[in-house]
């Protein structure tokens, strides 16, 4: 009988370790705002078209002028979406107080986006080879890096 009672007392302390593992695991993770969420999530869809792009730009001879002018089209469309979840001040994610602080030069870089993204996309429509697009995916790229320069926060 005493090793019956240790067993369920092992269970037990197995058991409340357990849930204790759990909620501290829960406790730890940090709620993401939906707004912060959004704007990553549209990010990181860009930054999967930018690489299918350039993918091909680093590689000539694999460029297909189909899922080029998609990615393009993709990118022109969507390059609208995230900037109305940045209104949000507390919902800070990865961005920099410049977002707030500084809105006027933050619209410019969301509108120079746009409109590099509407050039990439009218090349791409006609496009026979990279060559043919590069310029305009040099100036996404540009214009992705330029934002991030001032208005997203650095990674170590």
């Amino acid at each position: 009988m005493a090793q019956l009672s240790n067993n369920k007392s092992f269970k037990s302390i197995v058991g409340v370790t357990l849930i204790a593992a759990a909620l501290g695991l829960t406790a730890c993770s940090t709620p993401v705002d939906p707004d912060v969420k959004a704007r990553q999530d549209t990010m990181k869809s860009w930054g999967d078209a930018m690489g299918i792009m350039g993918d091909m730009a680093e590689a000539p001879d694999t460029f297909d002028a189909e899922v080029f002018k998609e990615q393009a089209a993709f990118l022109a469309k969507d390059s609208a979406n995230p900037w109305s979840h940045f209104e949000n001040q507390e919902a800070t994610g990865n961005a920099t107080e410049a977002v707030w602080s500084n809105v006027d030069d933050f619209r410019a870089e969301a509108d120079d986006f746009q409109k590099a993204t509407a050039n990439l996309n009218a090349a791409a429509q006609n496009a026979t080879s990279v060559d043919q697009v590069l310029p305009t995916l040099g100036q996404v790229g540009d214009s992705c890096k330029s934002c991030h320069t001032d208005f997203k926060v650095k990674k170590d």
